[in-house]
């Protein structure tokens, strides 16, 4: 059958992989979502909790800066945390509230979420790269009727794919510096950076920034 030969001449290779993209993308979409961005704990919470995990995942504080009450859930932030108010808890080394996984970004969900990003990325420009090789423009109506929603979607994909490569730079940017979207944008109003001598404390080099925070 023809499905045999194109199976044969390995012409189904390219769909499969495409289509396992999209489930990979789908997948790591509702995990980002879904799971703990990093929420900061209750006192009661912690010490519930396995002392030595809760060790790892706590940074360690100078002791000359100290962990303020939030004035919203009332736990200790440390330091990176920032409260969010549309998710109602504090969230470690607190990036952003992203709308489109209805989540904070955070220590946890930050590097699937950089994930994402990529997977999301190539998905988009496959998907491009399929439509504009559907397309022969011709300046005429019958053309444009027969290929209206063609072009629609090509142009669809276009959109999105500058949006989330834009947004793609920016985070490996912020990475590489050891930053966050929060700690960018609002640099003058955070205590622990306002007040340090250096622009940003957090900083190692974009090696070791990047290796951390990956690995």
């Amino acid at each position: 059958s023809d499905l045999q030969k194109q199976e044969e001449r390995g012409e189904l290779l390219q769909p499969l992989i495409f289509v396992l993209l999209v489930l990979c993308s789908v997948l790591l979409y509702f995990k980002v979502s879904l799971m703990d961005p990093g929420f900061v704990k209750s006192e009661e919470e912690a010490k519930a909790g396995n002392s030595e995990e809760q060790s790892m995942v706590i940074p360690q504080i100078p002791s000359n800066i100290k962990m303020r009450r939030c004035g919203y859930c009332m736990v200790k932030q440390p330091m990176r945390a920032k409260h969010c108010q549309l998710c109602q808890h504090c969230v470690r080394r607190y990036d952003h509230h992203c709308p489109w996984i209805e989540n904070c970004v955070g220590e946890k969900n930050h590097p699937l979420f950089v994930a994402y990003l990529s997977v999301q990325l190539v998905v988009l420009l496959w998907g491009g790269h399929v439509a504009w090789s559907g397309l022969y423009v011709e300046q005429s109506w019958d053309w444009l009727q027969h290929n209206i929603f063609l072009l629609m979607s090509f142009l669809l994909i276009v959109i999105f794919t500058i949006v989330v490569l834009l947004l793609l730079i920016s985070h490996l940017y912020l990475i590489s510096c050891n930053t966050t979207t929060w700690e960018f944008m609002s640099h003058h109003r955070i205590s622990y950076l306002r007040h340090s001598e250096l622009e940003n404390p957090f900083d190692q080099g974009v090696i070791l920034n990047l290796w951390r925070f990956f690995c």
